[in-house]
């Protein structure tokens, strides 16, 4: 007891020692007041430069003439840093003044841009290329690529939708063509797709070419823009291993329909001015399809990778599964895939591989559910056994109408889409000396195709004729290889700094594919399900083809760069496709940019401004947009001939689709007028680029008359001219303080699209309630105008033409007024006008982040403005002259209520249904939080004893305030037809999604 008593006193004499010492060392660091100015090396000063003392959390800021002033210990050390520079540590040593020096630090300054066959320092671009951050993509829960680049880059929209599976449109610098607008994707060096079987946890970085300079490399494939994407590599280091998961619930909008009563009241109204007998309406059902079509979805998306490396040699393993059950029945898609990115050095020798492997599976939808959750009524019943199938869908005079029981169509039309797919490249180098390098590249993607859609017996709409099961199959392989030799030299000569590629390419697509059809396929007895295979049933029907195509090219590049100052860059391609006739196989696409970093000069003095360039740039693209046999005629050889006196049955071949043989490539000829702006130490920067993009010999097929003999589609031509003019600005901002750091971005686009001439001979092309006319933006609205409503016999007997010819006499009050634009006293089709454009005036995306000490939050904002649109939902659920539900609330044209501008409703007529007019366009304009997050990262004291070096929890939501006009489930709708972009005809929205995942790593 003595002894633990002993050992108690000499631990707290020991204690008493310490903190004797602790107190005369306290004393001994007096706190001083030091002050002092930060500069570059050069001498200009740093304003918002950060100064914190070693080991604590106190610090200063400078302000702008550099200067600042804290209060430290004599023998205690500042450390100094500002984004841009490299961060310096300077000991006190009793000093009141200390000065810092900042270099400039050149991993910041100077980053790498991957430009195709090759890489650039960022503040040596001449061309338009934009750089996207990984995690600005990966943080969002998307399906493809496209979707994560909305609202982050100037000059490239984004239209995508909320189906399981779905692939957004994307679109840099407007409309180039009359076709496709989906830019190229380069991946590792391998001309794909990063459609949704791609992974994009697996990015690591990602550009933008959005000009013709830029993009020229790649010359006939890159008129729409190029997207290059370089994937996750190993890096020198211990095994690292990260893994994410990452659940998300998603929510449907809802339309506003009529219940069971208002329905009535409606459709009796309808019949009643119409002079019909009414429906025998069932009242004692009231469906509300929504709810029995839309759920809560869920995707479910895990992530894991493994990476290393050594002195020689490096790793990269991931592995993936994304699950998206749908918020529409019937619908979801599976993806799961796999990655091994590996290279390797031994002296002048490297080699590397990429491979990647998925196998994804979408259950698509049949039908339209969009559309038919308002084409049925309430007053049918979601079953009813009397009908084949026993599910309800109408019955006439109780309830007509033309709409679809999506559970119905669901149940009996099964469609499963899957596909395997490889796809990567292997490459080796050659370092024959410091300045000449070789480079073999080889790509490889196949993919396995398998199209199953069974027909079950059963009906899903009136007056259905009863069919028999059949099952339809094919299955298809696509092939690409791809060989690359190219040849860099790179070499410095006092100021001047050139670079020169050369290199030649080859790539040869192959796709073919077999189908096979039956007709009545048997039912398991012992399971109840149908035999899904095709040696079951009868009436078989067979088929196949394949399809191939190859691409030579021929590339050169050259950099110059004379002292930081001037910059000089020119492209030349060459390619040659055999989609095209032997005398128009080749095309030429050069390019010519130029920089002047005015910063670097000597006569440019100022502290304020730290980087400024000038950028121009001129270059031509191509497009072979054309399928493989385009220029060829197309025989079918399965005709037969009678002939001769014996009335003898011979086989015939007929030429059925006309042939082109002078087709050649578009040519896009585009201007390019850049500025780079930045300040403050760079931490403020503005880029701003005007352009002028003019396609040539644009290839599309225009319809013509079938007496031609022709019956095979519309025969391409070279035929129009379309060009575009637009100007983006981006303006970004951001700043670390101490522990606190934050960013913001703005980006502008403005776009203005014109079709030059059509070609041909024509003028004008119409499609659907669109014009597409020459020296005018593509698909105007052309559509009747109206004029308010009659009110009365009087104002239907004085609407007369300038002859005193009524022009509506068979109106009655209550009905719509429409101009009589030609004054022929009647209204028909010639009074149509344009009367407004489906293109945005301008679109922007504003990005905001900020981080402090664990906590981070980051949100992205999206507007669109000036666009009319066509609601489809409208133009179905406001015309009464056939049967479908009708919006709540309206109050429609009575004698009792004349003060509305909803005409009168009845059935069977046109005359207020009509789809043609400016009655169901609407105003596009939007405002959208497209995403929302935040985040924390557990301390390292948490995890210190749990072997994880990193973990992370994130909440984020995505599209849950929209500020619109528009009166249709979603204005960021997409439409793939360009003539008519603007119409939302049941297109699928984007959804309000909620997410919740864990990221850690070890």
């Amino acid at each position: 007891m003595k002894t633990k008593f002993t050992q108690i006193l000499k631990q707290r004499y020991y204690l008493l020692f310490f903190f004797s010492l602790l107190v005369q060392q306290t004393y001994a660091q007096q706190q001083i007041t030091i002050s002092g100015r930060v500069a570059s090396i050069t001498g200009e000063p740093i304003p918002f430069a950060n100064v914190v003392i070693k080991n604590t959390k106190n610090g200063a800021v400078t302000d702008f003439d550099g200067r600042y002033k804290i209060e430290a210990a004599s023998n205690q050390t500042l450390i100094f840093s500002s984004q841009g520079y490299k961060t310096i540590e300077i000991a006190i040593n009793n000093k009141t003044t200390v000065d810092a020096s900042l270099a400039e630090d050149a991993t910041k300054l100077d980053e790498i841009v991957v430009v195709g066959y090759g890489s650039q320092q960022k503040k040596d671009l001449t061309g338009a290329v934009s750089l996207v951050k990984a995690e600005e993509i990966q943080k969002r829960q998307i399906t493809t690529v496209a979707d994560g680049l909305q609202g982050l880059v100037t000059g490239v929209k984004v239209r995508g939708g909320g189906r399981p599976g779905q692939e957004a449109n994307i679109e840099i610098r407007g409309l180039k063509n009359l076709q496709n607008t989906n830019p190229l994707y380069v991946i590792d060096g391998l001309v794909t797709s990063a459609n949704r079987d791609f992974n994009p946890n697996d990015i690591e970085t990602i550009q933008v070419l959005k000009d013709a300079s830029a993009a020229a490399i790649y010359g006939s494939r890159a008129a729409n823009g190029v997207i290059i994407i370089t994937t996750k590599k190993g890096k020198k280091g211990p095994l690292k291993v990260e893994v994410s998961t990452k659940t998300s619930f998603t929510t449907m909008p809802r339309y506003d329909l009529a219940g069971t009563e208002e329905f009535a009241k409606l459709n009796n109204m309808a019949y009643d001015n119409a002079g019909y007998p009414r429906q025998n309406l069932n009242m004692a059902v009231n469906t509300d399809w929504q709810d029995a079509v839309f759920k809560t979805g869920m995707i479910q998306d895990y992530n894991a990778s493994v990476s290393g490396g050594g002195d020689n040699s490096t790793f990269f393993m991931s592995g993936n599964y994304f699950g998206n059950e749908g918020t529409v029945i019937g619908t979801d898609f599976d993806r799961i895939s796999f990655r091994v990115n590996s290279s390797g050095s031994k002296g002048i020798f490297s080699i590397g591989e990429n491979i990647a492997i998925s196998n994804s599976k979408t259950d698509e939808m049949a039908g339209n559910p969009i559309i038919d959750v308002y084409r049925m009524t309430p007053t049918i019943p979601l079953y009813d056994a009397a009908n084949p199938g026993g599910y309800g869908y109408g019955k006439q005079g109780v309830a007509d109408t033309f709409g679809t029981n999506p559970l119905a169509i669901s149940d009996f039309a099964n469609t499963i889409n899957e596909n395997f797919r490889i796809r990567g490249n292997v490459w080796s180098e050659l370092k024959l000396t410091s300045w000449l390098k070789y480079r073999f590249n080889f790509g490889y993607e196949t993919s396995f195709d398998s199209y199953k859609f069974l027909r079950k017996v059963g009906n899903w709409s009136l007056n259905q004729p009863i069919d028999p099961s059949i099952i339809d199959q094919n299955k298809g392989r696509s092939e690409t290889t791809l060989f690359e030799n190219t040849l860099n030299f790179k070499k410095q000569f006092g100021k001047h700094d050139l670079t020169i590629l050369v290199g030649q390419t080859f790539q040869k697509d192959k796709y073919e594919q077999i189908y096979g059809t039956k007709r009545n396929i048997p039912i398991n007895s012992g399971t109840g399900q149908y035999y899904e295979v095709l040696n079951q049933g009868d009436s078989p029907v067979v088929g196949g083809y394949i399809n191939e195509a190859s691409l030579a090219s021929y590339l050169g590049r050259l950099e110059y760069n004379y002292d930081n100052r001037y910059l000089f860059n020119a492209v030349l391609r060459r390619d040659g496709s055999s989609r095209f006739s032997d005398e128009n196989k080749w095309g030429n696409f050069p390019s010519l940019s130029a920089g002047w970093r005015i910063n670097n000069e000597s006569f440019f003095k100022s502290e304020f401004i730290k980087d400024l360039k000038l950028r121009a740039s001129y270059g031509e693209l191509g497009s072979g947009n054309i399928k493989e046999y385009e220029s060829k005629s197309f025989i079918n050889n399965f005709g037969q001939i009678v002939l001769g006196n014996g009335q003898i049955l011979y086989p015939s071949a007929a030429q059925v689709k006309l042939s082109n043989s002078q087709l050649r490539w578009e040519k896009l000829k585009q201007t390019n007028f850049g500025l780079d702006l930045g300040v403050l130490n760079n931490d403020l920067r503005l880029t701003a680029d005007y352009f002028i993009a003019r396609t040539e010999d644009v290839l599309f097929g225009f319809p013509i008359l079938l007496t031609t003999g022709n019956d095979g589609g519309n025969p391409i031509s070279n035929a129009a001219t379309v060009e575009n003019k637009g100007f983006e600005l981006e303006l970004a901002y951001s700043k670390k303080i101490n522990d606190f750091s934050f960013n913001a971005s703005v980006n502008f686009t403005k776009v203005n699209n014109k079709l030059v001439s059509l070609g041909n001979g024509q003028n004008e092309n119409i499609v659907g309630n669109t014009m597409t006319r020459a020296g005018s933006p593509v698909g105007m609205w052309y559509v009747l105008q109206t004029d308010g409503l009659f009110q009365n016999q009087e104002e239907i007997s004085a609407y007369k033409n300038a002859d005193g010819k009524v022009i509506m006499p068979n109106a009655v009050p209550g009905d719509i007024r429409f101009k009589d634009v030609n004054g022929d006293g009647q209204i028909t089709s010639d009074d149509k006008a344009i009367v407004g454009s489906p293109w945005p005036e301008f679109e922007m995306g504003l990005n905001a982040g900020a981080e402090y000490k664990g906590f981070d939050f980051s949100m992205n904002w999206i507007a669109s403005h000036g666009a009319t649109v066509y609601n489809g939902f409208r133009s179905v659920v406001d015309r009464f002259d056939d049967n479908s539900n009708y919006r709540a609330g309206i109050q429609p044209w009575t004698p009792e209520n004349p003060n509305t501008d909803f005409p009168r409703v009845t059935k069977g007529s046109t005359l207020n249904s009509r789809g043609d007019s400016d009655r169901f366009l609407e105003n596009g304009n939007f405002i959208r939080l497209k995403y929302i997050g935040f985040g924390y990262n557990l301390p390292e004291s948490v995890l210190n004893k749990s072997g994880i070096t990193r973990a992370r929890l994130t909440l984020s939501a995505q599209n849950i305030i929209t500020i619109t006009k528009y009166k249709g489930l979603d204005p960021e709708f997409t439409n793939s037809n360009i003539f008519e972009r603007g119409v939302d005809n049941g297109a699928f929205p984007n959804l309000q999604t909620y997410s919740f995942g864990v990221e850690f790593s070890f």
